[in-house]
């Protein structure tokens, strides 16, 4: 399997070997169950459907409930799909973390935290103008010119200015797996993954 989905615990610090104290990430990851087999001929494509994180049936649409029980397993509240399939694989299969080992590298896809409507020095890394002298006390985290006057008459599209910041889609390449507990389902990634504590994370290998 290509990836995995999870669940953010949150951030610690871990000793290396080497008596090293570095920042790392705890992960829950899995167990996944597979909910559907999409094939070439049947869907025009090929991809495995996983569920995460069991759901109360009430909260799941008559349709998901139907879907889940083909399965033949419990309601899902995270289900994404995987490319890039490996062996055989049938529906209500279970993936979990001891498909990764110490020493593995992986990528981590998150939604990051939203920051609200933020200028643009937090935005885009502005230093605001001039400095806070020679009278001026307004400007020092303003963006400056738009850099247009008669012509084009408009602002150009795509100029950095204020606006909302964050909650967006964020891949984090190249964590290394520090350690892996297979009895919790957990493993710890070297650095910070986007995402608040709780939030839903894709571990890719």
């Amino acid at each position: 399997m290509s990836g995995i989905i999870g669940k953010k615990v949150g951030m610690t610090s871990f000793f290396t070997e080497g008596g090293k104290n570095v920042a790392c990430t705890v992960i829950q990851a899995g167990p996944c169950v597979v909910t559907q087999v999409k094939t070439l001929e049947k869907d025009g494509y090929q991809a495995v459907q996983l569920g995460f994180d069991d759901v109360k049936e009430k909260n799941v649409s008559k349709a998901m409930q139907g879907h889940f029980k083909k399965s033949g397993t419990s309601p899902k509240r995270k289900v994404l799909e995987f490319k890039g399939l490996e062996g055989e694989i049938k529906e209500g299969d279970v993936f979990n973390v001891t498909q990764f080992v110490e020493g593995d590298w992986v990528d981590v896809i998150g939604t990051s935290i939203g920051q609200g409507f933020q200028g643009v020095v937090k935005r885009h890394n502005f230093s605001g103008v001039g400095g806070a002298t020679h009278g001026q006390h307004n400007r020092l985290r303003a963006p400056g010119s738009m850099g247009a006057s008669s012509f084009p008459s408009r602002v150009w599209k795509g100029k950095r200015l204020a606006g909302r910041t964050g909650g967006d889609r964020v891949k984090v390449a190249n964590l290394e797996v520090l350690k892996v507990f297979p009895d919790k389902n957990l493993i710890v990634v070297k650095g910070a993954v986007p995402g608040h504590k709780g939030s839903y994370v894709i571990v890719e290998k």
